[in-house]
C-alpha cells in the first residue's frame, strides 16, 4: 500500500481507558508538566507504573522511595545484554511495548493508554532523580525491543514504513517523515544515478481535550511540509551527514543544512522542534532517512535517544532490504511462471477451450502443474496437462523443458502413448528422480473421436449434453520418469456438446481428503452446475472453471492447480468432403472439379476462382513427389480450409523466383490469396494447407 506523503490511512483516534483519563490542570501542573499533557493518577511515579505495567513497590512508590526499576532483558531489540526482566516485559498489558507492537495499535486497543503515558513520561520535569533516570531508560530498552518487533513484522516495504510510524509516534517522537531512495536498489545491483530521495510517508499525531470527552490522540491534518523529492548533492551537507550513517541532532550545523537541503529550500523547519536525522542502511549502502521530529512543549532528545534512532533505523533499513529483495523474487517468479505456460489458447476448430491455474501460496508462486493445447494437421488439437513433483524454481524448470518436448512431438503428430514415451525418455536424460505425471489426449472434430493416454495421471471426466458427469476409464499408467514402462492409448466418444476436463491432482486432493474422494466430489459438482442450465443447454465455459474453483475449501490449497476445459463442438459430416487423387498429371484437374463441386453445394462460388487456383498449385507440388495416393479434404466452418496431404516428408519452403524461371511461384500465390496457410510434416509425410474467408 502506497501511502501519499501527508496521508494518514488507517490511522484511527487512540481513547485513552476510562480508568487512566486526565485529570484536572492544576494536578498537571503540581507535577510539573506542560499544561496541554495531561497528569495521570498517582503523579510521576504512578505514571511509570502504569507504563511498565506493574503494581510492584519498587515501580509504584513515592519520588524518593528505594526500589528497583521495571526493567526488560531485550538484549536482541536493544542491543543491552544482561538487563534484568520483570513483570512488564514487552507485551504485557499497559507497557509501551504493547502500546507500539499491540494488534493494529488503532482506537481502543489495549495499549492505547501505555503511548499516553509514554508521551507524558518523557515531558519535562517526569520522573527527576536517579530512580527517575533508570526508570526511563528501563522504558527506553522496552519501547526498543517492541517497536523492532513491530518493525519486523511487516512483510513488504509499505508494511515496514508504516510499522516503523506507528511504532514511534507519538511514543518516541510527535511527528516522522521517512524518505527513500527512489530507485530502490536490489541486492548487489549498483545503483542509478542521481542519488534522489522521495518522501514515502509522513506520520503525526496531536493531542486533543474537547469539553466532557475523553483524552484522544488524533492524526494532525497539517503535518510539517516536506519536498517531495530531493537530489543528494555529491559533496553536500546530506551526503555527508548519510555517508555517516549515525544519527545526528538537527541542531548541529552539519544536521541543519542537511536538513534544509533534505526538506527543501521552501519548507524551513519550523522554530522550536526539535529533530533527529538518521540514516537508512541496508547491507550495502544507505537507501534513505528517517527526520523524527519533537514539539517545543516536550523534552528535547537525549544522547541515549540517538541509540534508540539508530536501532530503529537499522531494524527498518535491514527489513526494506528483505522486503525489496522478496519482491524482486516474487516478480522473477511470476514472470517465470507466465512464461512456462501459454499466454493464451488457440482457438481450433470444432472446440473451446477455457482454462486456470492456482499457485500453491502467495508464498509459492511457481510449480511444476502445467497444460497446453495444441492445434494439430487435419483441425485436431492436442490436450495436455502435466504436473511435475514439487512446486519450486526446479520444478518449474523440469516443467519448461517437458513442456517443450512435448510441444515438439506434438509437431510431429505421433500417438498420444508415443509422446508419452518420448516425454519418459526426455525425463531420466534430465536426472534422477524426475517425476511428472501427464494426460495427452487428441480431439478430432472430424470423426467426433478422442484419444487418450496417461501417465499416472488423475483420470478426466467428461460432461455430457444432459447433465451427466463421468469419470473416464483411462489406463493409469506409470508417472513420467519411471522408464521402461509402456504407455496404452483408448480411443472414445466425443460427442457434441459434452465437455472434457482436464485437471491436476492440486484440485481434487488435500491434507482433508484423498484424491478419489475429491473426484467424485468434483464429479458431483459438474453433473450438479450443468443441471442449472437444463438438459439442452451446456454450462458457460468460464463459468464453469470458476464454479470448480469454488469447490476448494479453506484447507484445500496444498499444491498447485492446473485446468483445462474443452467444449466439444465438432465439425458435421455435411460440413466435409474428403477424396483421394492418383499421383497422375490428371491429378490437378480433377482436383479443381471436386473443388468445384463442393463450393456450389455449400453457396461459395463466389470463393470457386481462388481455390481453384491454390488447389492446383498445392496438388501439382504434392503429385511431384508423392509415390502413393494424394488427399484432398475441404472443411466447412467459419472459414474454409483446404488440406493436401502426401507421402513426401519434404517440407515446401516458399522463395523468390527469378523472372527466367519458369516454376516456384506457387507458394508466392498461396501467401498472397490465403487467409492463413502452413505445412505440417507428419509421421507419414506431411499436410500441406490453406484457409479462406467466407464472408468478406
Amino acid at each position: 500500500m502506497t501511502e501519499h506523503p501527508t496521508s494518514h490511512e488507517g490511522r484511527q483516534p487512540l481513547a485513552a481507558r476510562p480508568q487512566e483519563r486526565a485529570r484536572p490542570r492544576q494536578e498537571a501542573a503540581a507535577a510539573g508538566l506542560p499544561s496541554d499533557v495531561p497528569a495521570q493518577p498517582g503523579g510521576p511515579a504512578d505514571r511509570t507504573a502504569t507504563a511498565a505495567g506493574t503494581d510492584t513497590p519498587a515501580a509504584t512508590g513515592a519520588p524518593g522511595t528505594p526500589g528497583t526499576p521495571a526493567t526488560t532483558g531485550t538484549a536482541g531489540a536493544s542491543g543491552a545484554p544482561g538487563a534484568p526482566t520483570s513483570p512488564g516485559s514487552p507485551g504485557s498489558p499497559g507497557s509501551p511495548a504493547e502500546a507500539v507492537g499491540g494488534p493494529g495499535g488503532g482506537a481502543g486497543s489495549p495499549g492505547a493508554a501505555g503511548i499516553a503515558v509514554a508521551v507524558s513520561a518523557q515531558s519535562p520535569g517526569a520522573g527527576r532523580g536517579p530512580e527517575g533516570a533508570a526508570r526511563r531508560e528501563g522504558e527506553r530498552l522496552r519501547f526498543v525491543g517492541a517497536a523492532t518487533r513491530r518493525i519486523a513484522r511487516g512483510l513488504d516495504l509499505d508494511e515496514i514504513v508504516l510499522g516503523l510510524c506507528r511504532a514511534t509516534v507519538p511514543t518516541f517522537s510527535d511527528e516522522i517523515l521517512v524518505y527513500l531512495r527512489d530507485p530502490l536498489p536490489v541486492g548487489d545491483e549498483r545503483p542509478v544515478a542521481p542519488f534522489v530521495l522521495r518522501l514515502r510517508r509522513t506520520d503525526r499525531l496531536r493531542l486533543s481535550e474537547l469539553e466532557g470527552e475523553e483524552l484522544v490522540l488524533v492524526p494532525d491534518p497539517d503535518p510539517t511540509p516536506a519536498a517531495e523529492l530531493c537530489e543528494v548533492r555529491s559533496g553536500g551537507a546530506l551526503a555527508e551527514v548519510l555517508r555517516g550513517v549515525r544519527p545526528v541532532f538537527g541542531d548541529s550545523a552539519a544536521a541543519k543544512t542537511a536538513l534544509a537541503e533534505l526538506l527543501g529550500p521552501e519548507h524551513p523547519l519550523p522554530g522550536g522542534l526539535r529533530a533527529v536525522l538518521a540514516p537508512l542502511r541496508g547491507r550495502r549502502r544507505v537507501i534513505g532517512a528517517a527526520v523524527f521530529l519533537r514539539r517545543p512543549e516536550r523534552a528535547g532528545f537525549e544522547p541515549n535517544d540517538l541509540l534508540v534512532a539508530a536501532q530503529l533505523a537499522t531494524h527498518t533499513a535491514l527489513g526494506i532490504d528483505k522486503a525489496v529483495l522478496y519482491g524482486r523474487e516474487a516478480y522473477i517468479a511470476d514472470e517465470l511462471q507466465r512464461t512456462m505456460l501459454p499466454d493464451s489458447l488457440p482457438q481450433p476448430t470444432g472446440v473451446r477451450l477455457a482454462s486456470r491455474y492456482l499457485p500453491a501460496a502467495e508464498t509459492a508462486r511457481v510449480g511444476g502443474d502445467w497444460y497446453d493445447a495444441i492445434p494439430l494437421p487435419g483441425s485436431r488439437v492436442a490436450l495436455v496437462v502435466g504436473d511435475v513433483m514439487g512446486h519450486s524454481m526446479t520444478s518449474a524448470a523440469i516443467m519448461g523443458q517437458l513442456r517443450t518436448t512435448a510441444q515438439t512431438l506434438a509437431g510431429l503428430d505421433l500417438p498420444p502413448q508415443e509422446v508419452l514415451h518420448h516425454l519418459d525418455e526426455q525425463a531420466q536424460r534430465l536426472g534422477e528422480n524426475r517425476m511428472a505425471t501427464c494426460m495427452y489426449a487428441v480431439y478430432d472434430p472430424v470423426s467426433h473421436r478422442i484419444t487418450v493416454a496417461n501417465a499416472g495421471h488423475p483420470p478426466p471426466i467428461l460432461l455430457h449434453l444432459g447433465g451427466r458427469a463421468e469419470v473416464l476409464r483411462v489406463p493409469p499408467g506409470a508417472p513420467i520418469g519411471v522408464g521402461g514402462v509402456d504407455f496404452e492409448a483408448v480411443e472414445l466418444d466425443a460427442p457434441a456438446g459434452a465437455t472434457l476436463l482436464l485437471y491436476t491432482d492440486g484440485l481434487v486432493e488435500s491434507r482433508l481428503r484423498d484424491v478419489w474422494t475429491g473426484i467424485e466430489q468434483l464429479r458431483e459438482r459438474l453433473a450438479a452446475t450443468a443441471q442449472l442450465t437444463g438438459p439442452d443447454h451446456s454450462p458457460p465455459l468460464e463459468a464453469l472453471c470458476d464454479d470448480v474453483l469454488d469447490m476448494l475449501g479453506p484447507g484445500d490449497r496444498d499444491d498447485d492447480i492446473a485446468l483445462l476445459a474443452a467444449r466439444f463442438e465438432g465439425i458435421a459430416p455435411s460440413d466435409v468432403a474428403y477424396w483421394f487423387l492418383e499421383p497422375e498429371d490428371a491429378a490437378p484437374g480433377r482436383a479443381r472439379r471436386l473443388a468445384r463441386r463442393a463450393l456450389a453445394r455449400w453457396d461459395l462460388e463466389e470463393l470457386t476462382d481462388s481455390v481453384e487456383l491454390l488447389i492446383s498449385e498445392v496438388v501439382t507440388n504434392a503429385v511431384r513427389y508423392a509415390e502413393r495416393p494424394v488427399t484432398l479434404r475441404l472443411l466447412r466452418t467459419d472459414v474454409l480450409r483446404c488440406e493436401v496431404g502426401d507421402d513426401s516428408p519434404q517440407l515446401p519452403r516458399q522463395r523468390r523466383a527469378r523472372d527466367t524461371d519458369e516454376g516456384g511461384r506457387g507458394l508466392f500465390l498461396v501467401n498472397r490469396l490465403a487467409r492463413r496457410w502452413g505445412a505440417t510434416r507428419l509421421s507419414g509425410g506431411k499436410v500441406v494447407w490453406f484457409e479462406l474467408a467466407t464472408r468478406g
